[in-house]
Protein backbone atom coordinates (compact mmCIF):
# COMPACT_ATOMS: atom_id res chain seq x y z
CA UNK A 1 0.00 0.00 0.00
CA UNK A 2 1.33 3.30 -1.01
CA UNK A 3 2.61 5.87 2.20
CA UNK A 4 -0.39 8.49 1.15
CA UNK A 5 -3.18 5.62 0.73
CA UNK A 6 -2.00 4.40 4.30
CA UNK A 7 -2.12 7.83 5.90
CA UNK A 8 -5.61 8.73 4.77
CA UNK A 9 -6.58 5.41 5.74
CA UNK A 10 -5.15 5.79 9.51
CA UNK A 11 -6.94 9.27 9.45
CA UNK A 12 -10.30 8.11 8.92
CA UNK A 13 -10.31 5.41 10.98
CA UNK A 14 -10.01 6.35 15.10
CA UNK A 15 -9.63 2.84 16.07
CA UNK A 16 -5.94 2.58 13.81
CA UNK A 17 -5.37 6.18 14.78
CA UNK A 18 -5.42 5.60 18.19
CA UNK A 19 -3.41 2.71 17.87
CA UNK A 20 -0.78 5.11 16.57
CA UNK A 21 -1.28 7.59 19.50
CA UNK A 22 -0.83 5.28 22.14
CA UNK A 23 2.57 3.57 20.35
CA UNK A 24 3.58 7.17 19.71
CA UNK A 25 3.37 6.05 16.02
CA UNK A 26 4.14 9.08 13.57
CA UNK A 27 1.20 9.13 10.69
CA UNK A 28 3.71 10.07 8.39
CA UNK A 29 6.37 6.66 9.65
CA UNK A 30 5.05 3.57 8.52
CA UNK A 31 6.14 -0.19 9.53
CA UNK A 32 5.60 -3.65 9.45
CA UNK A 33 4.63 -2.44 13.24
CA UNK A 34 1.47 -0.97 12.60
CA UNK A 35 -0.84 -4.12 11.37
CA UNK A 36 0.27 -5.56 14.97
CA UNK A 37 -0.36 -2.30 16.86
CA UNK A 38 -3.89 -2.49 15.24
CA UNK A 39 -4.20 -5.91 15.91
CA UNK A 40 -3.35 -5.18 19.38
CA UNK A 41 -6.31 -2.54 20.06
CA UNK A 42 -8.77 -4.60 18.61
CA UNK A 43 -12.40 -4.56 19.99
CA UNK A 44 -13.85 -7.69 21.26
CA UNK A 45 -17.44 -8.88 20.69
CA UNK A 46 -19.75 -10.31 23.18
CA UNK A 47 -23.26 -11.50 23.51
CA UNK A 48 -25.26 -12.62 26.64
CA UNK A 49 -27.33 -15.76 27.14
CA UNK A 50 -30.31 -15.27 28.79
CA UNK A 51 -33.15 -17.45 29.59
CA UNK A 52 -37.44 -17.99 30.41
CA UNK A 53 -36.03 -19.29 33.61
CA UNK A 54 -33.38 -21.95 35.50
CA UNK A 55 -34.12 -25.28 33.38
CA UNK A 56 -34.59 -23.17 29.61
CA UNK A 57 -31.16 -24.99 28.85
CA UNK A 58 -28.88 -21.82 28.52
CA UNK A 59 -25.97 -23.75 28.97
CA UNK A 60 -26.55 -25.98 26.35
CA UNK A 61 -26.93 -23.48 23.90
CA UNK A 62 -24.45 -21.35 25.19
CA UNK A 63 -21.78 -24.44 24.27
CA UNK A 64 -23.37 -25.13 20.67
CA UNK A 65 -22.49 -21.06 19.87
CA UNK A 66 -18.86 -21.54 21.00
CA UNK A 67 -18.55 -24.71 19.97
CA UNK A 68 -20.03 -23.46 15.90
CA UNK A 69 -18.09 -20.28 16.10
CA UNK A 70 -14.54 -22.41 17.21
CA UNK A 71 -15.08 -25.08 14.76
CA UNK A 72 -15.15 -21.95 12.05
CA UNK A 73 -11.92 -21.03 13.06
CA UNK A 74 -13.15 -18.27 15.35
CA UNK A 75 -11.27 -17.09 18.60
CA UNK A 76 -14.49 -17.55 20.51
CA UNK A 77 -14.69 -17.99 24.61
CA UNK A 78 -17.39 -18.27 27.43
CA UNK A 79 -17.88 -16.62 30.51
CA UNK A 80 -19.92 -17.25 33.01
CA UNK A 81 -19.74 -14.44 36.16
CA UNK A 82 -22.10 -16.71 38.77
CA UNK A 83 -22.31 -20.16 38.91
CA UNK A 84 -24.61 -21.89 42.38
CA UNK A 85 -24.55 -25.52 42.74
CA UNK A 86 -21.17 -26.84 41.58
CA UNK A 87 -20.21 -30.26 42.80
CA UNK A 88 -17.47 -31.69 44.19
CA UNK A 89 -15.57 -34.27 42.11
CA UNK A 90 -11.97 -35.72 43.48
CA UNK A 91 -11.78 -33.27 46.18
CA UNK A 92 -12.52 -30.08 44.15
CA UNK A 93 -15.17 -27.97 43.13
CA UNK A 94 -16.22 -28.21 39.90
CA UNK A 95 -18.35 -25.65 37.86
CA UNK A 96 -21.04 -28.48 35.72
CA UNK A 97 -22.62 -25.61 33.36
CA UNK A 98 -18.49 -24.50 32.80
CA UNK A 99 -17.32 -27.99 32.29
CA UNK A 100 -19.88 -28.71 29.77
CA UNK A 101 -19.52 -26.02 27.58
CA UNK A 102 -15.52 -26.41 28.09
CA UNK A 103 -15.69 -29.87 26.95
CA UNK A 104 -17.98 -29.62 24.07
CA UNK A 105 -16.63 -26.35 22.71
CA UNK A 106 -13.42 -27.59 22.78
CA UNK A 107 -12.15 -24.82 25.51
CA UNK A 108 -8.63 -24.97 26.99
CA UNK A 109 -8.08 -24.22 30.76
CA UNK A 110 -10.11 -25.28 33.96
CA UNK A 111 -13.65 -24.94 34.12
CA UNK A 112 -13.16 -22.91 37.06
CA UNK A 113 -11.34 -20.19 34.69
CA UNK A 114 -14.47 -19.59 33.27
CA UNK A 115 -16.46 -18.39 36.30
CA UNK A 116 -15.94 -15.62 39.48
CA UNK A 117 -18.22 -17.21 41.46
CA UNK A 118 -18.43 -20.61 42.08
CA UNK A 119 -21.14 -21.87 44.63
CA UNK A 120 -21.79 -25.74 46.09
CA UNK A 121 -25.40 -24.21 47.50
CA UNK A 122 -27.85 -25.00 44.78
CA UNK A 123 -30.14 -21.89 44.97
CA UNK A 124 -30.27 -18.68 43.89
CA UNK A 125 -26.69 -16.69 43.69
CA UNK A 126 -27.46 -14.63 46.27
CA UNK A 127 -28.57 -16.69 48.51
CA UNK A 128 -25.63 -19.53 48.08
CA UNK A 129 -23.28 -16.10 48.58
CA UNK A 130 -24.94 -15.34 51.65
CA UNK A 131 -24.53 -19.24 52.73
CA UNK A 132 -21.29 -19.45 51.93
CA UNK A 133 -20.10 -15.95 53.05
CA UNK A 134 -19.26 -14.52 50.10
CA UNK A 135 -20.33 -11.20 48.55
CA UNK A 136 -20.49 -10.84 44.86
CA UNK A 137 -19.38 -7.88 43.52
CA UNK A 138 -19.52 -5.51 40.06
CA UNK A 139 -16.29 -4.82 40.08
CA UNK A 140 -15.02 -8.74 40.51
CA UNK A 141 -17.50 -9.68 37.54
CA UNK A 142 -16.43 -6.76 35.42
CA UNK A 143 -12.06 -7.02 35.97
CA UNK A 144 -12.53 -10.54 35.04
CA UNK A 145 -15.10 -10.06 31.88
CA UNK A 146 -11.63 -7.59 30.98
CA UNK A 147 -9.27 -10.45 30.95
CA UNK A 148 -11.68 -12.61 28.62
CA UNK A 149 -11.59 -9.63 25.97
CA UNK A 150 -8.01 -10.09 26.10
CA UNK A 151 -8.08 -13.88 25.30
CA UNK A 152 -11.03 -14.04 23.18
CA UNK A 153 -12.64 -12.17 20.14
CA UNK A 154 -15.87 -13.47 20.70
CA UNK A 155 -17.43 -14.08 24.18
CA UNK A 156 -20.73 -15.79 24.90
CA UNK A 157 -21.60 -14.55 28.40
CA UNK A 158 -23.96 -17.20 30.48
CA UNK A 159 -26.48 -15.99 32.67
CA UNK A 160 -28.36 -17.57 35.83
CA UNK A 161 -31.86 -18.42 35.96
CA UNK A 162 -34.09 -16.17 34.73
CA UNK A 163 -34.06 -12.44 33.57
CA UNK A 164 -34.41 -11.24 37.05
CA UNK A 165 -32.08 -13.41 38.86
CA UNK A 166 -30.38 -11.78 41.93
CA UNK A 167 -27.31 -11.95 43.22
CA UNK A 168 -26.94 -9.65 46.00
CA UNK A 169 -29.28 -8.15 47.19
CA UNK A 170 -27.40 -6.43 50.33
CA UNK A 171 -26.22 -4.19 47.79
CA UNK A 172 -28.27 -0.67 47.51
CA UNK A 173 -30.26 -0.82 44.65
CA UNK A 174 -29.95 -4.83 44.92
CA UNK A 175 -27.54 -6.25 41.87
CA UNK A 176 -29.97 -8.22 39.85
CA UNK A 177 -28.99 -10.16 36.32
CA UNK A 178 -30.22 -7.18 34.10
CA UNK A 179 -27.56 -5.02 35.52
CA UNK A 180 -24.87 -7.59 34.95
CA UNK A 181 -25.82 -7.32 31.24
CA UNK A 182 -25.06 -3.82 31.16
CA UNK A 183 -22.64 -3.65 33.46
CA UNK A 184 -20.71 -5.54 30.65
CA UNK A 185 -22.41 -3.57 27.84
CA UNK A 186 -23.84 -6.51 26.16
CA UNK A 187 -27.08 -7.99 23.71
CA UNK A 188 -28.90 -10.76 24.48
CA UNK A 189 -30.25 -13.59 23.39
CA UNK A 190 -33.48 -15.27 24.98
CA UNK A 191 -33.37 -18.74 25.45
CA UNK A 192 -36.79 -20.44 25.96
CA UNK A 193 -38.21 -24.05 26.02
CA UNK A 194 -40.96 -25.15 23.21
CA UNK A 195 -43.00 -26.71 25.49
CA UNK A 196 -46.85 -25.15 27.01
CA UNK A 197 -46.25 -22.36 28.53
CA UNK A 198 -43.42 -20.79 26.45
CA UNK A 199 -45.25 -17.93 25.04
CA UNK A 200 -46.02 -16.45 28.55
CA UNK A 201 -42.31 -17.15 30.06
CA UNK A 202 -40.61 -15.57 26.14
CA UNK A 203 -43.36 -12.65 26.37
CA UNK A 204 -42.57 -11.46 29.86
CA UNK A 205 -38.99 -11.82 29.60
CA UNK A 206 -38.94 -9.91 26.45
CA UNK A 207 -40.75 -7.34 28.04
CA UNK A 208 -38.57 -7.20 31.24
CA UNK A 209 -35.55 -6.58 28.91
CA UNK A 210 -37.26 -3.79 26.89
CA UNK A 211 -38.39 -1.82 30.02
CA UNK A 212 -34.88 -2.24 31.45
CA UNK A 213 -33.70 -0.94 27.99
CA UNK A 214 -31.77 -3.62 26.94
CA UNK A 215 -31.85 -5.40 23.38
CA UNK A 216 -32.86 -8.62 22.75
CA UNK A 217 -31.17 -9.87 19.22
CA UNK A 218 -32.91 -12.94 18.99
CA UNK A 219 -34.91 -15.76 20.58
CA UNK A 220 -33.56 -19.73 20.38
CA UNK A 221 -35.69 -22.62 21.28
CA UNK A 222 -34.81 -25.36 23.21
CA UNK A 223 -35.98 -29.09 23.59
CA UNK A 224 -38.08 -28.03 19.73
CA UNK A 225 -40.12 -31.44 18.23
CA UNK A 226 -40.58 -29.58 14.44
CA UNK A 227 -43.16 -31.86 14.18
CA UNK A 228 -45.43 -30.85 16.97
CA UNK A 229 -48.27 -29.04 15.50
CA UNK A 230 -48.21 -26.95 18.93
CA UNK A 231 -44.48 -26.24 19.31
CA UNK A 232 -44.71 -25.00 15.53
CA UNK A 233 -47.52 -22.61 16.83
CA UNK A 234 -45.50 -21.47 20.05
CA UNK A 235 -42.53 -20.42 17.68
CA UNK A 236 -45.00 -18.12 15.29
CA UNK A 237 -46.73 -16.59 18.02
CA UNK A 238 -43.90 -15.90 20.23
CA UNK A 239 -42.40 -14.53 17.10
CA UNK A 240 -45.49 -12.42 16.48
CA UNK A 241 -45.90 -10.68 20.19
CA UNK A 242 -42.38 -10.14 20.95
CA UNK A 243 -41.62 -8.97 17.72
CA UNK A 244 -38.13 -10.41 18.21
CA UNK A 245 -36.69 -12.97 15.48
CA UNK A 246 -36.72 -16.75 17.00
CA UNK A 247 -33.23 -17.46 15.42
CA UNK A 248 -32.55 -21.14 15.92
CA UNK A 249 -34.73 -24.23 17.18
CA UNK A 250 -32.53 -26.53 18.67
CA UNK A 251 -33.65 -30.32 19.48
CA UNK A 252 -32.41 -32.80 22.31
CA UNK A 253 -28.87 -34.03 22.20
CA UNK A 254 -28.13 -31.28 18.81
CA UNK A 255 -24.43 -30.84 18.52
CA UNK A 256 -24.82 -28.10 16.07
CA UNK A 257 -27.27 -25.27 16.19
CA UNK A 258 -29.47 -24.59 13.10
CA UNK A 259 -27.88 -21.17 12.03
CA UNK A 260 -25.67 -19.67 9.72
CA UNK A 261 -22.26 -18.31 11.23
CA UNK A 262 -22.61 -15.52 9.68
CA UNK A 263 -25.74 -14.81 10.87
CA UNK A 264 -24.73 -15.71 14.48
CA UNK A 265 -21.74 -13.07 13.99
CA UNK A 266 -23.80 -10.25 13.26
CA UNK A 267 -25.43 -10.68 16.99
CA UNK A 268 -22.49 -9.77 18.95
CA UNK A 269 -21.69 -6.75 19.87
CA UNK A 270 -18.18 -4.94 19.75
CA UNK A 271 -17.42 -4.27 23.34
Amino acid sequence: MAPETLRNLIMREPLIMKACIKNNLKTNTFSSKLEVLFIGERMAKGIFITATGTDAGKTFISALIVKKLREAGINSGYYKPVLSGAEIIAGQLVPGDCAYVVETAGLNGNPSDYSSYIFKTAVSPHLAAEIEGVSITKEKIKNDFEQKKKIFDYIVVEGAGGIICPFNLKMNPPLLLPDIIKLLNLDVIIVAGAELGSINSAVLTAEYLKHAGISAKGIILNRYHENDFMQKDNKNQIEKLTGIKVIAAAKENDTDLNINTKTLLSLFKEI
